[in-house]
């Protein structure tokens, strides 16, 4: 890492370097203008969803339009670039995702430091993975999976969207925990992984519930587990990856950031009001339309949590050896 994770969460804490009168006294009229929150995908994914449903709720609350501006490219490194940039006055927000902490290790240069550089202000949703297969493979379960995979080491095609997505780790996750040698086949993006899957041109994948439920649902897929550390509502009857494999867990995120130093006071403001939203019937409800779960907490948990998450996807990706595309 290049910065001790202790540092990391200090800087994580805001601190600006206003007088603490002038910090308290702009913290009480932020926002006085609109405020960008630049986003690292396309239009209409679920990124882009999930920043303008947090967007629409502070723009109400707080009074100013919080217009929310997609800059897709190079895995969110475009987007988080721009806001590390930008004043830390909280004008500039950057609605980040779990490949922020994969792209750490993934890339071996940039031109930030995303745990130097970012002020984390607040999480929002959790997206659940689950690990699916053919229903033409024989492997019905995840025990059942690994003895297969055990017995005839490379020949199975584990299909994933992209290298260096949440789906894509997960599935070298579990390669490194249970010893198991599959083919990696990433896609350039969730469609024709599902295309191919449901062909049985490729056996298994790891891939948000929202993706694949429906299908799950119609028998075209047979969910083996899902990826999180407890069962799903969505799919109840479904055990957990961490049942078979102690352990393991894994999913996709999003939430807040901020450029480094913006001030403590801002960052709270706006952590309290995204909290109050993930608490909101309405707003659940939302993210369970689009398969996925609120994950409250305030700025230090969200420090702590992108740290873990930097800490654990460094070692997969070296373990398996991954270069972006």
């Amino acid at each position: 890492m290049k910065l001790p994770r202790r540092k990391f969460l200090h800087l994580a804490t805001g601190a600006a370097a206003l007088p603490a009168v002038s910090r308290v006294a702009w913290a009480q009229t932020y926002p006085s203008r609109p405020v960008r929150i630049i986003v690292g995908g396309l239009p209409a994914g679920p990124i882009d969803i999930t920043a303008r449903i947090i967007g629409q709720w502070l723009q109400d609350r707080l009074g100013q339009p919080f217009v929310v501006e997609d800059r897709p490219g190079a895995g969110g490194n475009i987007a988080t670039e721009l806001v590390v940039r930008a004043a830390p006055d909280g004008y500039t927000l950057l609605m980040t995702q779990s490949s922020a902490a994969i792209n750490t290790t993934l890339y071996e240069k940039l031109n930030f430091d995303f745990l130097r550089d970012i002020a984390p202000v607040a999480s929002v949703i959790r997206i659940p993975l689950v690990l699916e297969a053919n229903p033409s493979f024989s492997a019905k379960t995840v025990a059942e999976l690994i003895a297969y995979a055990k017995a005839s080491p490379g020949e199975i095609n584990l299909a994933s969207p992209a290298i260096g997505t949440a789906p894509q780790v997960a599935g070298e996750l579990f390669k490194m925990m249970t010893g198991v040698n599959m083919n990696n086949v990433p896609y350039r993006s969730t469609a024709p992984m599902l295309t191919d899957l449901l062909g049985g041109h490729v056996q298994v994948a790891f891939d948000g519930v929202l993706s694949s439920i429906e299908q799950i649902r119609a028998g075209k897929l047979r969910a083996l587990a899902v990826a999180s550390a407890a069962r799903l509502e969505v799919l109840p009857d479904i055990p957990t990856v961490e049942d078979t494999v102690p352990g393991f867990e894994a999913s996709g995120w999003s939430g807040i950031c901020a450029p480094k130093n913006t001030p403590a006071e801002i960052v709270d403001k706006l952590n309290i009001e995204i909290n109050a939203a993930l608490a909101d019937p309405k707003i659940k409800a939302r993210f369970a339309d689009a398969g996925a779960i609120p994950f409250a907490g305030s700025p230090g948990d969200f420090a702590k949590f992108i740290t873990d998450e930097t800490e654990k996807w460094a070692k997969v990706i070296k373990f398996a050896g991954l270069k972006p595309e």
